[in-house]
Protein backbone atom coordinates (compact mmCIF):
# COMPACT_ATOMS: atom_id res chain seq x y z
CA UNK A 1 0.00 0.00 0.00
CA UNK A 2 1.12 3.76 -0.99
CA UNK A 3 2.57 5.68 1.78
CA UNK A 4 -0.30 7.89 3.50
CA UNK A 5 -1.24 11.46 4.46
CA UNK A 6 -3.47 11.29 8.19
CA UNK A 7 -5.61 13.75 5.70
CA UNK A 8 -6.06 10.57 3.21
CA UNK A 9 -6.29 7.97 6.18
CA UNK A 10 -9.04 10.02 7.80
CA UNK A 11 -11.14 10.02 4.07
CA UNK A 12 -10.10 6.73 3.01
CA UNK A 13 -11.71 5.22 6.42
CA UNK A 14 -15.11 7.14 5.60
CA UNK A 15 -15.00 6.33 2.18
CA UNK A 16 -18.58 5.45 1.05
CA UNK A 17 -17.84 5.11 -2.42
CA UNK A 18 -15.82 6.74 -5.02
CA UNK A 19 -17.68 9.05 -7.48
CA UNK A 20 -15.08 9.77 -9.60
CA UNK A 21 -11.26 10.85 -9.08
CA UNK A 22 -12.11 14.37 -7.28
CA UNK A 23 -15.21 13.41 -5.26
CA UNK A 24 -16.26 10.74 -3.25
CA UNK A 25 -19.38 9.92 -0.80
CA UNK A 26 -18.43 10.48 2.96
CA UNK A 27 -19.87 9.15 5.90
CA UNK A 28 -20.30 11.40 8.20
CA UNK A 29 -19.95 10.39 12.20
CA UNK A 30 -20.93 14.04 14.38
CA UNK A 31 -23.15 16.76 12.52
CA UNK A 32 -23.57 20.13 14.39
CA UNK A 33 -26.08 22.63 13.96
CA UNK A 34 -26.51 26.48 15.22
CA UNK A 35 -29.88 28.20 14.61
CA UNK A 36 -28.28 30.21 11.81
CA UNK A 37 -27.90 27.67 8.95
CA UNK A 38 -30.31 24.85 9.68
CA UNK A 39 -33.71 26.05 9.28
CA UNK A 40 -33.96 25.87 5.02
CA UNK A 41 -32.07 22.32 5.15
CA UNK A 42 -34.86 21.12 7.59
CA UNK A 43 -37.32 22.92 5.56
CA UNK A 44 -36.16 21.26 2.58
CA UNK A 45 -36.35 17.85 4.20
CA UNK A 46 -39.70 18.10 5.25
CA UNK A 47 -40.71 19.91 1.56
CA UNK A 48 -39.51 16.19 0.31
CA UNK A 49 -41.07 14.41 2.88
CA UNK A 50 -37.70 13.20 3.97
CA UNK A 51 -36.88 12.79 7.91
CA UNK A 52 -33.51 12.64 9.59
CA UNK A 53 -31.50 9.50 9.04
CA UNK A 54 -29.60 9.22 11.99
CA UNK A 55 -30.62 11.76 14.90
CA UNK A 56 -28.33 10.09 17.96
CA UNK A 57 -25.87 11.68 15.75
CA UNK A 58 -26.42 15.26 15.57
CA UNK A 59 -26.10 17.95 18.10
CA UNK A 60 -27.77 21.75 17.36
CA UNK A 61 -26.97 24.77 19.72
CA UNK A 62 -27.92 27.95 20.06
CA UNK A 63 -25.27 30.00 19.74
CA UNK A 64 -25.10 33.03 17.12
CA UNK A 65 -27.79 35.23 17.46
CA UNK A 66 -28.20 34.76 21.40
CA UNK A 67 -27.51 37.37 23.84
CA UNK A 68 -25.36 37.43 26.43
CA UNK A 69 -25.99 40.36 29.00
CA UNK A 70 -26.33 38.76 32.45
CA UNK A 71 -30.19 37.09 32.64
CA UNK A 72 -31.49 34.59 34.68
CA UNK A 73 -33.71 33.07 32.57
CA UNK A 74 -31.60 34.24 29.32
CA UNK A 75 -34.53 35.75 27.47
CA UNK A 76 -34.33 36.27 23.44
CA UNK A 77 -36.17 39.36 22.89
CA UNK A 78 -35.10 39.86 19.18
CA UNK A 79 -38.32 39.09 17.03
CA UNK A 80 -36.15 37.91 14.39
CA UNK A 81 -33.18 36.21 16.65
CA UNK A 82 -36.28 34.00 18.51
CA UNK A 83 -38.07 32.97 15.45
CA UNK A 84 -34.76 31.21 14.43
CA UNK A 85 -34.36 30.11 18.05
CA UNK A 86 -37.99 28.45 17.94
CA UNK A 87 -37.39 27.27 14.71
CA UNK A 88 -34.61 25.23 15.32
CA UNK A 89 -36.57 24.18 18.67
CA UNK A 90 -39.00 22.78 16.84
CA UNK A 91 -37.05 21.02 13.83
CA UNK A 92 -35.18 19.51 16.66
CA UNK A 93 -38.17 18.14 18.88
CA UNK A 94 -39.97 16.57 15.54
CA UNK A 95 -36.38 14.61 14.50
CA UNK A 96 -35.25 13.88 17.99
CA UNK A 97 -32.21 15.54 18.02
CA UNK A 98 -30.67 17.18 21.05
CA UNK A 99 -30.60 21.10 21.10
CA UNK A 100 -28.77 22.66 23.87
CA UNK A 101 -31.18 26.06 23.88
CA UNK A 102 -30.63 29.13 25.52
CA UNK A 103 -30.96 28.07 28.87
CA UNK A 104 -29.55 24.45 28.97
CA UNK A 105 -26.59 24.56 31.18
CA UNK A 106 -24.09 22.71 28.60
CA UNK A 107 -25.41 25.78 25.95
CA UNK A 108 -22.34 27.24 24.21
CA UNK A 109 -20.76 28.16 20.98
CA UNK A 110 -20.75 24.23 18.79
CA UNK A 111 -17.10 24.65 18.51
CA UNK A 112 -16.32 24.77 22.76
CA UNK A 113 -19.61 22.64 23.09
CA UNK A 114 -18.79 19.29 21.21
CA UNK A 115 -15.20 18.84 22.41
CA UNK A 116 -15.53 19.07 26.10
CA UNK A 117 -18.85 17.41 25.46
CA UNK A 118 -16.56 13.77 24.82
CA UNK A 119 -18.25 14.06 21.34
CA UNK A 120 -15.27 14.62 19.61
CA UNK A 121 -12.50 11.91 19.09
CA UNK A 122 -9.59 11.17 16.78
CA UNK A 123 -10.56 9.84 13.04
CA UNK A 124 -13.89 11.29 13.12
CA UNK A 125 -15.43 13.18 10.26
CA UNK A 126 -17.13 16.09 12.17
CA UNK A 127 -19.08 18.78 10.13
CA UNK A 128 -21.01 21.88 10.63
CA UNK A 129 -22.49 24.77 8.97
CA UNK A 130 -19.71 26.62 10.22
CA UNK A 131 -16.55 27.93 8.69
CA UNK A 132 -14.75 27.58 11.78
CA UNK A 133 -15.23 23.40 12.14
CA UNK A 134 -11.89 23.19 11.53
CA UNK A 135 -11.20 22.92 14.92
CA UNK A 136 -11.70 19.94 15.45
CA UNK A 137 -8.49 18.64 13.66
CA UNK A 138 -7.14 19.64 17.02
CA UNK A 139 -8.00 16.74 18.15
CA UNK A 140 -6.96 14.71 15.30
CA UNK A 141 -10.66 14.40 13.22
CA UNK A 142 -11.35 15.26 10.34
CA UNK A 143 -13.48 18.74 10.48
CA UNK A 144 -14.84 21.14 7.77
CA UNK A 145 -17.53 23.47 7.79
CA UNK A 146 -20.43 22.65 5.13
CA UNK A 147 -23.47 24.98 3.49
CA UNK A 148 -27.05 24.65 3.66
CA UNK A 149 -28.01 22.09 1.01
CA UNK A 150 -25.37 19.83 2.35
CA UNK A 151 -26.29 20.19 6.01
CA UNK A 152 -30.03 18.86 4.19
CA UNK A 153 -28.06 15.84 2.88
CA UNK A 154 -26.28 14.92 5.91
CA UNK A 155 -29.99 15.39 7.78
CA UNK A 156 -31.02 13.03 4.97
CA UNK A 157 -28.34 10.10 4.77
CA UNK A 158 -25.58 11.01 6.70
CA UNK A 159 -22.93 11.47 4.14
CA UNK A 160 -21.66 13.96 1.63
CA UNK A 161 -20.71 14.49 -1.31
CA UNK A 162 -17.26 15.99 -0.54
CA UNK A 163 -14.73 16.86 -2.88
CA UNK A 164 -11.01 15.97 -2.18
CA UNK A 165 -8.37 18.77 -0.70
CA UNK A 166 -4.70 18.38 -2.08
CA UNK A 167 -2.56 18.29 1.13
CA UNK A 168 -0.26 20.64 2.81
CA UNK A 169 1.93 20.26 5.75
CA UNK A 170 3.19 23.21 8.15
CA UNK A 171 6.08 22.46 10.18
CA UNK A 172 7.09 24.74 12.90
CA UNK A 173 10.14 24.08 15.11
CA UNK A 174 11.56 25.51 18.34
CA UNK A 175 10.03 27.03 21.72
CA UNK A 176 7.57 29.43 21.39
CA UNK A 177 9.55 33.30 22.37
CA UNK A 178 7.95 35.08 25.33
CA UNK A 179 4.71 36.54 25.19
CA UNK A 180 3.46 34.70 22.35
CA UNK A 181 0.65 31.60 22.15
CA UNK A 182 -1.04 29.86 19.81
CA UNK A 183 -3.06 32.54 18.66
CA UNK A 184 0.11 34.51 17.97
CA UNK A 185 1.12 31.68 16.08
CA UNK A 186 -1.91 31.03 13.69
CA UNK A 187 -2.25 35.54 13.20
CA UNK A 188 1.77 35.27 12.18
CA UNK A 189 1.24 32.17 9.59
CA UNK A 190 -1.97 33.71 8.20
CA UNK A 191 0.08 36.88 7.21
CA UNK A 192 3.05 35.28 6.39
CA UNK A 193 1.20 32.56 3.59
CA UNK A 194 -2.07 34.98 3.52
CA UNK A 195 -5.29 34.87 2.95
CA UNK A 196 -5.68 32.18 0.23
CA UNK A 197 -2.15 30.89 0.67
CA UNK A 198 -3.86 27.22 2.17
CA UNK A 199 -7.11 27.68 -0.49
CA UNK A 200 -8.09 23.95 -1.36
CA UNK A 201 -6.04 22.31 0.80
CA UNK A 202 -6.45 20.06 3.60
CA UNK A 203 -3.50 21.34 6.10
CA UNK A 204 -1.28 19.23 8.66
CA UNK A 205 0.51 20.56 11.22
CA UNK A 206 3.67 19.26 12.60
CA UNK A 207 6.93 20.04 14.26
CA UNK A 208 8.04 20.39 17.85
CA UNK A 209 6.39 24.02 18.39
CA UNK A 210 3.21 22.12 17.67
CA UNK A 211 3.97 19.45 19.88
CA UNK A 212 4.74 21.52 23.05
CA UNK A 213 0.83 23.12 22.50
CA UNK A 214 -2.40 22.13 24.48
CA UNK A 215 -4.82 20.60 23.12
CA UNK A 216 -7.12 23.85 23.66
CA UNK A 217 -4.24 26.03 22.15
CA UNK A 218 -4.16 23.44 19.39
CA UNK A 219 -7.84 24.18 18.97
CA UNK A 220 -7.27 27.96 18.49
CA UNK A 221 -4.78 27.15 16.05
CA UNK A 222 -6.78 24.80 13.60
CA UNK A 223 -9.71 27.01 13.93
CA UNK A 224 -7.73 30.30 12.62
CA UNK A 225 -6.33 28.47 9.71
CA UNK A 226 -9.41 28.57 7.72
CA UNK A 227 -8.34 32.33 7.65
CA UNK A 228 -5.62 31.54 5.33
CA UNK A 229 -8.37 29.42 2.70
CA UNK A 230 -7.53 25.91 4.21
CA UNK A 231 -10.48 23.39 3.81
CA UNK A 232 -8.90 21.10 6.96
CA UNK A 233 -6.48 21.89 9.69
CA UNK A 234 -5.04 18.35 11.21
CA UNK A 235 -2.86 17.63 13.99
CA UNK A 236 -1.94 13.80 14.71
CA UNK A 237 -3.26 12.59 18.08
CA UNK A 238 -0.93 12.12 20.42
CA UNK A 239 -0.67 11.82 24.54
CA UNK A 240 -1.43 15.46 25.09
CA UNK A 241 -4.37 14.82 22.60
CA UNK A 242 -4.90 11.37 24.71
CA UNK A 243 -5.48 13.19 28.22
CA UNK A 244 -7.94 15.73 26.65
CA UNK A 245 -10.11 12.72 25.50
CA UNK A 246 -9.61 10.83 28.72
CA UNK A 247 -10.57 14.08 30.82
CA UNK A 248 -13.64 14.64 28.79
CA UNK A 249 -15.61 11.46 27.05
CA UNK A 250 -15.89 8.84 30.04
CA UNK A 251 -16.47 5.12 30.41
CA UNK A 252 -13.97 4.61 26.56
CA UNK A 253 -12.08 1.15 26.08
CA UNK A 254 -8.28 1.90 25.94
CA UNK A 255 -8.38 -0.42 22.99
CA UNK A 256 -9.65 2.97 20.94
CA UNK A 257 -5.92 4.56 21.77
CA UNK A 258 -4.15 1.87 20.23
CA UNK A 259 -6.20 2.32 16.67
CA UNK A 260 -5.65 6.34 17.07
CA UNK A 261 -1.97 6.13 17.37
CA UNK A 262 -2.01 4.94 14.12
CA UNK A 263 -3.26 8.31 13.04
CA UNK A 264 -0.47 9.86 11.70
CA UNK A 265 1.19 10.38 8.20
CA UNK A 266 3.39 7.76 7.10
CA UNK A 267 7.03 8.08 7.16
CA UNK A 268 7.89 9.33 3.84
CA UNK A 269 4.00 10.19 2.70
CA UNK A 270 4.15 13.02 -0.07
CA UNK A 271 2.26 16.47 0.41
CA UNK A 272 1.32 18.69 -2.38
CA UNK A 273 3.00 21.61 -0.63
CA UNK A 274 4.78 21.89 2.26
CA UNK A 275 5.91 24.78 4.71
CA UNK A 276 8.78 25.02 7.15
CA UNK A 277 9.04 27.85 10.13
CA UNK A 278 10.82 28.44 12.85
CA UNK A 279 9.31 29.50 15.96
CA UNK A 280 11.80 32.21 17.16
CA UNK A 281 10.57 33.99 14.14
CA UNK A 282 6.95 34.81 15.97
CA UNK A 283 6.19 37.73 18.22
CA UNK A 284 2.67 38.77 19.74
CA UNK A 285 0.67 39.71 16.48
CA UNK A 286 -1.71 42.32 15.83
CA UNK A 287 -4.00 43.09 12.09
CA UNK A 288 -3.99 46.41 11.35
CA UNK A 289 -6.04 45.92 8.26
CA UNK A 290 -9.52 44.62 7.37
CA UNK A 291 -8.02 40.83 6.46
CA UNK A 292 -6.58 38.55 8.69
CA UNK A 293 -3.62 38.57 6.64
CA UNK A 294 -3.29 42.13 7.02
CA UNK A 295 -1.00 41.78 10.53
CA UNK A 296 2.03 42.79 12.13
CA UNK A 297 4.00 41.78 15.16
CA UNK A 298 3.85 44.40 17.45
CA UNK A 299 6.63 46.43 17.46
CA UNK A 300 6.60 46.59 13.62
CA UNK A 301 4.82 49.67 11.61
CA UNK A 302 2.06 49.35 9.27
CA UNK A 303 3.04 48.48 5.42
CA UNK A 304 3.18 51.02 2.53
CA UNK A 305 1.80 50.85 -0.97
CA UNK A 306 5.48 50.19 -2.29
CA UNK A 307 5.71 47.15 -0.43
CA UNK A 308 2.82 45.27 -1.78
CA UNK A 309 3.30 42.28 -4.56
CA UNK A 310 0.95 43.81 -6.63
CA UNK A 311 -1.39 46.73 -7.93
CA UNK A 312 -4.17 44.55 -6.22
CA UNK A 313 -2.96 44.31 -3.13
CA UNK A 314 -1.90 47.79 -2.66
CA UNK A 315 -5.23 48.82 -3.38
CA UNK A 316 -6.53 46.33 -0.90
CA UNK A 317 -4.16 48.11 1.67
CA UNK A 318 -5.22 51.70 1.12
CA UNK A 319 -9.35 50.80 1.03
CA UNK A 320 -7.88 48.77 4.62
CA UNK A 321 -5.87 51.80 6.11
CA UNK A 322 -8.63 54.39 5.32
CA UNK A 323 -11.60 51.97 6.90
CA UNK A 324 -9.55 51.49 10.27
CA UNK A 325 -8.33 55.46 10.00
CA UNK A 326 -4.87 54.84 10.56
CA UNK A 327 -1.74 55.48 8.15
CA UNK A 328 1.33 53.33 6.87
CA UNK A 329 4.52 53.61 9.09
CA UNK A 330 2.56 54.14 11.73
CA UNK A 331 3.33 52.06 14.73
CA UNK A 332 -0.06 49.49 15.92
CA UNK A 333 1.33 50.38 19.65
CA UNK A 334 -0.21 52.69 21.36
CA UNK A 335 -3.42 53.08 19.64
CA UNK A 336 -6.29 54.15 21.35
CA UNK A 337 -9.17 51.49 21.94
CA UNK A 338 -12.48 51.95 23.15
CA UNK A 339 -13.59 47.95 23.53
CA UNK A 340 -12.20 45.08 24.65
CA UNK A 341 -13.62 41.76 23.09
CA UNK A 342 -12.52 38.20 25.15
CA UNK A 343 -14.13 35.01 23.71
CA UNK A 344 -15.51 33.14 20.81
CA UNK A 345 -14.79 29.73 19.33
CA UNK A 346 -11.23 30.85 19.05
CA UNK A 347 -10.52 32.28 21.98
CA UNK A 348 -13.35 30.87 24.39
CA UNK A 349 -11.85 28.15 26.44
CA UNK A 350 -10.79 27.70 30.25
CA UNK A 351 -7.22 28.33 29.28
CA UNK A 352 -7.63 31.56 27.85
CA UNK A 353 -9.68 32.96 30.74
CA UNK A 354 -7.02 31.87 32.84
CA UNK A 355 -4.46 33.93 30.97
CA UNK A 356 -6.52 37.08 31.04
CA UNK A 357 -7.43 36.74 34.62
CA UNK A 358 -3.32 36.39 35.58
CA UNK A 359 -2.67 39.22 33.73
CA UNK A 360 -4.97 41.53 35.24
CA UNK A 361 -5.64 40.07 38.71
CA UNK A 362 -5.14 43.29 40.99
CA UNK A 363 -5.07 45.67 38.71
CA UNK A 364 -7.97 47.82 36.61
CA UNK A 365 -9.37 48.28 32.89
CA UNK A 366 -8.66 52.19 31.45
CA UNK A 367 -10.55 54.65 32.20
CA UNK A 368 -12.96 55.20 28.91
CA UNK A 369 -12.67 51.24 27.77
CA UNK A 370 -15.60 48.96 27.92
CA UNK A 371 -14.34 45.17 27.91
CA UNK A 372 -16.06 41.94 27.91
CA UNK A 373 -15.54 38.71 28.74
CA UNK A 374 -17.82 36.14 27.09
CA UNK A 375 -17.16 32.58 28.12
CA UNK A 376 -17.36 30.35 25.21
CA UNK A 377 -19.93 27.56 27.06
CA UNK A 378 -21.73 27.00 29.94
CA UNK A 379 -18.93 24.82 31.38
CA UNK A 380 -16.55 27.44 31.24
CA UNK A 381 -18.42 29.55 32.90
CA UNK A 382 -18.91 27.59 35.93
CA UNK A 383 -15.42 26.66 35.83
CA UNK A 384 -14.58 30.20 35.60
CA UNK A 385 -16.49 30.95 38.99
CA UNK A 386 -15.00 28.07 40.61
CA UNK A 387 -11.55 28.84 40.00
CA UNK A 388 -12.31 32.72 41.25
CA UNK A 389 -11.43 33.00 37.54
CA UNK A 390 -14.38 35.25 37.36
CA UNK A 391 -13.96 37.28 40.54
CA UNK A 392 -10.81 38.50 39.35
CA UNK A 393 -12.45 39.68 35.86
CA UNK A 394 -15.34 41.33 37.70
CA UNK A 395 -12.81 43.31 40.18
CA UNK A 396 -10.65 44.55 37.28
CA UNK A 397 -13.58 45.94 36.12
CA UNK A 398 -14.97 43.59 33.01
CA UNK A 399 -18.10 42.45 32.27
CA UNK A 400 -18.72 39.07 32.90
CA UNK A 401 -20.98 37.61 30.28
CA UNK A 402 -23.60 34.39 29.65
CA UNK A 403 -21.61 32.32 26.83
CA UNK A 404 -22.44 32.59 22.77
CA UNK A 405 -20.93 33.72 20.49
CA UNK A 406 -21.68 37.88 21.28
CA UNK A 407 -19.60 40.02 19.44
CA UNK A 408 -17.30 38.06 17.14
CA UNK A 409 -20.44 38.82 14.25
CA UNK A 410 -22.55 41.49 15.57
CA UNK A 411 -25.37 39.26 14.80
CA UNK A 412 -27.01 39.75 18.31
CA UNK A 413 -27.30 42.76 20.58
CA UNK A 414 -23.37 42.92 21.45
CA UNK A 415 -21.78 45.32 18.49
CA UNK A 416 -19.25 47.93 18.24
CA UNK A 417 -21.00 51.51 17.46
CA UNK A 418 -19.45 53.49 14.40
CA UNK A 419 -16.27 54.11 14.76
CA UNK A 420 -15.27 52.18 17.98
CA UNK A 421 -12.04 50.41 18.08
CA UNK A 422 -12.01 47.39 19.49
CA UNK A 423 -9.08 44.66 20.85
CA UNK A 424 -10.73 41.24 19.85
CA UNK A 425 -9.76 37.79 20.17
CA UNK A 426 -11.59 36.92 17.70
CA UNK A 427 -11.14 35.30 13.99
CA UNK A 428 -12.09 37.93 11.29
CA UNK A 429 -11.52 41.77 11.75
CA UNK A 430 -13.66 42.41 7.91
CA UNK A 431 -15.48 45.49 7.79
CA UNK A 432 -18.52 45.37 9.75
CA UNK A 433 -17.98 42.15 11.26
CA UNK A 434 -18.40 43.47 14.36
CA UNK A 435 -20.73 46.07 14.13
CA UNK A 436 -21.48 48.56 11.33
CA UNK A 437 -18.28 51.11 11.05
CA UNK A 438 -16.52 48.83 13.85
CA UNK A 439 -12.73 48.93 13.60
CA UNK A 440 -11.50 45.36 14.79
CA UNK A 441 -7.93 44.39 15.90
CA UNK A 442 -6.99 40.46 16.52
CA UNK A 443 -4.76 39.37 18.56
CA UNK A 444 -4.41 36.71 21.68
CA UNK A 445 -6.38 36.77 25.24
CA UNK A 446 -2.83 38.08 26.48
CA UNK A 447 -2.79 41.50 24.16
CA UNK A 448 -6.25 41.86 24.71
CA UNK A 449 -6.03 41.97 28.53
CA UNK A 450 -3.08 44.54 28.16
CA UNK A 451 -5.37 46.59 25.89
CA UNK A 452 -7.98 46.52 28.23
CA UNK A 453 -5.55 47.54 30.85
CA UNK A 454 -3.74 50.11 28.93
CA UNK A 455 -6.40 51.82 27.10
CA UNK A 456 -4.23 51.32 23.74
CA UNK A 457 -2.43 48.54 21.94
CA UNK A 458 -0.12 47.27 24.05
CA UNK A 459 3.23 45.01 24.09
CA UNK A 460 1.87 42.26 26.92
CA UNK A 461 5.42 42.11 27.63
CA UNK A 462 6.14 45.48 29.08
CA UNK A 463 3.63 45.29 31.57
CA UNK A 464 6.16 43.64 33.76
CA UNK A 465 8.35 46.05 32.90
CA UNK A 466 6.09 49.19 33.33
CA UNK A 467 4.81 47.82 36.82
CA UNK A 468 8.44 47.80 39.00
Amino acid sequence: MSKRTLYQKLVDSHLVSRIDDQNVLLYVDLHLMNEYTSPQAFSALEARGRKVRRPQQQLAVVSHIIPTHAETPRVIRDAASLMLAQNLARNCERAGIRLLAANDPMQGIEHIVAPEMGLVRPGMVVLCGDSHTTTYGALGALGFGIGTSEVEHVLATQTLVYRLAQTMRITIDGALPYGTTSKDVVIWLVSKIGAQGARGYAVEFAGSTIASLSAEARMTLCNMTVEAGARAALIAPDATTFDYIRAHAKALDESAFDEWRSLRSDEGAQFDAEHRFDARDIAPFVTWGTSPDQAIAIDQRIPDEAEQASPEAAASLRRALDYMHLEAHQPLAGTPIQRVFIGSCTNGRIEDLRAVAQIVRGKHVADGVRAMVVPGSGRVRRAAEQEGIAQTLIDAGFEWREPGCSMCLAMNDDMLDDGERCASTTNRNFEGRQGRGGRTHLMSPAMAAAAALTGCITDVRTLEARAQ
